[in-house]
C-alpha cells in the first residue's frame, strides 16, 4: 500500500469516527447546558466556592466570573511553580524562574499550553498533576461556557441574562470532560502510554553514557491535553514521544480527541437554537476548511523533489517514522486549526508552504473546528460578519437567527476579529526591530522570520505549538508571549459576552421572504470566503515575508 493511500484511509477512518460521535455527543452537551438539575458532586463544589448555580447573570457578571476565576488560577499556578523546590514529588527539580513561571501560568490558564521548558527536566509530579493537568480541564470548560453563553444570546429575548458561569464551568468539567477523559486514558494506557508516579531512572547506554527518564501520570494528562484542545506535553517531544503517543492507533485516537468536541458543538448549537440546519451549516463550513487544509498539507509534504524525497516517500525530515508523512500532516492541521498545540512532528521541518499552512490555520482564528468552545464562538462571530457583508450587498438590515445585526453588534464583532492580528503583528514587529530578540532565531532569512511570526501567532491565538527553531526561554519571549496569550484569550471574551448580552436584550425578528437563509450551502460558501479573505488581507504581507518566500524559493 502506498503512503498516500494509507493516509487517505486514515483520514476516512477519522471522519467515520467523528461522524459516529457527532450526534450523541452534540445532543448530550445540549442537554447538559439546558438542564436545571444539579448533581450532588456539583453541589459540593458550589458550596466550597460559595456560588449560587441557579442565579442568572447578565454579561458583565458572567465576564467577572470568567476573569476572577482565571486570575486566581494564574496566581495559584504561578505560586505552585515558584514553590516546587519544597514540594513533595518534585523529583529534585528546583523552583521555576519568575519569568518562566509567569509564562507557564499564563499559558495553561489561557488554554494555550505554550512551553518554553523541557517538561521532563523542569516539572515534578505535583506541578504536572495538581497544576497543569487541572488547568487543562478548567480552561477548556471556561471556553465552552463562553460559547454556550453566546448561543443563549441568540435564543433569549428581552433579557440580558446569559446563564450562570459557575454552573456552566463546573458542568463542563464534571459531566463532559472528566467522563470522556477517564475512558480515553484507559484507551491510551491499553495502547502503551505510561501512567505512574515513578521517579527518575537511568536506562541503557547512549553514546557512552546512560539516559534518564522519569515517569508520570502521562496518559491521564495526554487525554485531556487533546480533548480540551490544550496541547502541553508531559515530555518535550510532546505527542512524538512514545510514552505519550505509542503508535499509529493512539495517534489517530488523539487526533479524534482533538476534533470531537469542537465539531460536536455545532450539533449542540443547532439543538439549543432549535434549528439543526443552522448547526449543519456551521459544521459544513468548518469541515470544508479542515479538509481543504488537510489535503493541501498532504500534497505539499508528499510532493517529491529529488532522489532523497523519492526514497523517503516525501518530506520526512522532522517526522516520526512510526507515523509517516500522512499521519503527521493530518495531526499538524488538526492541531493548528484548533487551539491544541500538541505536535507529533517538528513543525519547523515541514516544507516552506507546509509551514505557511500551519501559520494560516492559526491565523484564521482557529475556527475550523477550533478550540473547545473558542472555535464555536469564533465561528459565530465570523457568521455575523458574513451576514453583515451580505446585508451590505443587497441593502437590507442584516439578521442572524432572528436577531438584527446593528451598529452595536457589528462593532463588538469587529473588535473581536481585530484583537489577535494586532497582537501578533505588533509583537512580531517589535521582536524583529529590537537587537536582542533576533538572537534567539536558529535560522536566518525567511525561515527565521517565520520562527518569530509563528511564536506570536501561536501565543496570541492560544494555540501553543512551536516552530521549534526559536529559543523562546528568554525574559523577552517569556514575558511578551505571556502577555500575548492572556490578552489573546480574555480580550476577545469581553466582546463575545458583550455581544451575547446585546443579542439577548433584543426581541426576535420574524422571518420574511427577504431574510437571508443562513442554513443553505450558498451562505456556507459565503462564510468560507469571508473567513479566507479577511484573514488573507490581514496576514498576507507577513506570510509573504516568511513561509511564502521560503516556499517559492525552494
Amino acid at each position: 500500500m502506498s503512503p498516500v493511500t494509507a493516509g487517505v484511509l486514515q483520514l476516512l477512518a477519522l471522519i467515520g469516527a467523528l461522524a459516529l460521535a457527532y450526534r450523541p455527543l452534540g445532543d448530550y452537551m445540549a442537554r447538559v447546558y439546558s438542564s436545571e438539575k444539579h448533581y450532588k458532586p456539583e453541589k459540593w463544589i458550589y458550596k466550597a466556592i460559595g456560588a449560587n448555580p441557579s442565579a442568572e447573570m447578565r454579561w458583565p457578571a458572567y465576564l467577572r466570573g470568567v476573569l476572577a476565576f482565571s486570575a486566581v488560577s494564574v496566581l495559584f499556578l504561578y505560586a505552585l511553580q515558584r514553590a516546587q523546590g519544597i514540594l513533595p514529588g518534585s523529583l529534585g527539580f528546583s523552583a521555576i524562574d519568575p519569568d518562566q513561571a509567569f509564562n507557564t501560568a499564563a499559558s495553561f490558564v489561557s488554554n494555550t499550553n505554550w512551553q518554553s521548558y523541557y517538561g521532563e527536566q523542569a516539572m515534578g509530579h505535583v506541578v504536572q498533576t495538581g497544576g497543569l493537568a487541572v488547568q487543562n480541564f478548567v480552561s477548556a470548560a471556561v471556553g465552552i461556557a463562553v460559547a454556550v453563553a453566546l448561543v443563549r444570546g441568540f435564543t433569549r429575548s428581552r433579557t440580558g441574562e446569559l446563564g450562570n458561569f459557575w454552573a456552566d464551568m463546573v458542568r463542563g468539567v464534571v459531566r463532559i470532560l472528566l467522563p470522556i477523559s477517564v475512558i480515553g486514558a484507559l484507551v491510551l494506557v491499553a495502547c502503551g502510554a505510561i501512567q505512574n508516579f515513578a521517579g527518575i531512572h537511568e536506562v541503557g547506554q547512549f553514546m557512552g553514557g546512560t539516559q534518564q527518564w522519569n515517569g508520570g501520570a502521562v496518559a491521564s494528562q495526554e487525554v485531556i491535553k487533546e480533548l480540551g484542545t490544550n496541547g502541553g506535553g508531559y515530555f518535550n517531544a510532546n505527542s512524538a514521544h512514545p510514552f505519550e503517543n505509542p503508535g499509529p492507533f493512539s495517534n489517530l485516537f488523539e487526533i479524534f480527541l482533538i476534533l470531537v468536541i469542537p465539531f460536536a458543538l455545532t450539533r449542540t448549537f443547532g439543538r439549543m437554537v432549535g434549528n439543526l440546519r443552522q448547526g449543519y451549516a456551521i459544521l459544513a463550513t468548518m469541515a470544508t476548511i479542515w479538509l481543504g487544509f488537510t489535503a493541501l498539507m498532504m500534497w505539499t509534504e508528499f510532493a517529491h523533489h529529488g532522489p532523497a524525497f523519492d526514497v523517503a516517500g516525501g518530506a520526512m525530515e522532522g517526522k516520526e517514522t512510526r507515523y509517516g508523512i500522512a499521519a503527521s500532516s493530518i495531526f499538524s492541521v488538526a492541531t493548528t486549526l484548533t487551539s491544541t498545540g500538541a505536535v507529533n512532528s517538528f513543525h519547523s521541518s515541514f516544507t516552506g508552504l507546509g509551514g505557511g499552512i500551519q501559520l494560516l490555520g492559526m491565523q484564521l482564528g482557529e475556527i475550523a473546528p477550533g478550540g473547545t468552545g473558542s472555535g464555536m464562538y469564533g465561528m459565530l462571530i465570523m457568521a455575523i460578519i458574513a451576514v453583515f457583508i451580505a446585508g451590505l450587498m443587497v441593502g437590507r438590515t442584516p439578521e442572524y437567527l432572528g436577531k438584527k445585526i446593528g451598529t452595536r453588534e457589528i462593532k463588538f464583532a469587529a473588535c473581536y476579529i481585530l484583537i489577535t492580528p494586532a497582537l501578533v503583528l505588533a509583537f512580531t514587529a517589535a521582536a524583529m526591530a529590537l537587537p536582542t530578540p533576533v538572537n534567539s532565531m536558529t535560522n536566518s532569512g525567511a525561515h527565521g522570520f517565520s520562527e518569530i511570526l509563528y511564536a506570536y501567532t501561536s501565543g496570541a491565538n492560544n494555540n501553543g505549538s512551536a516552530f521549534a527553531g526559536l529559543n523562546a526561554d528568554t525574559q523577552w519571549f517569556n514575558s511578551t508571549i505571556g502577555i500575548a496569550m492572556l490578552l489573546g484569550r480574555f480580550l476577545p471574551m469581553v466582546f463575545v459576552l458583550a455581544l451575547a448580552g446585546s443579542l439577548a436584550e433584543q426581541k426576535p425578528v420574524p422571518e420574511t421572504a427577504g431574510t437571508l437563509r443562513t442554513d443553505k450551502p450558498l451562505y456556507a460558501g459565503l462564510l468560507v470566503g469571508t473567513i479566507i479573505i479577511i484573514t488573507g488581507l490581514t496576514y498576507f504581507p507577513a506570510l509573504a515575508l516568511g513561509p511564502l518566500a521560503e516556499g517559492l524559493a525552494s
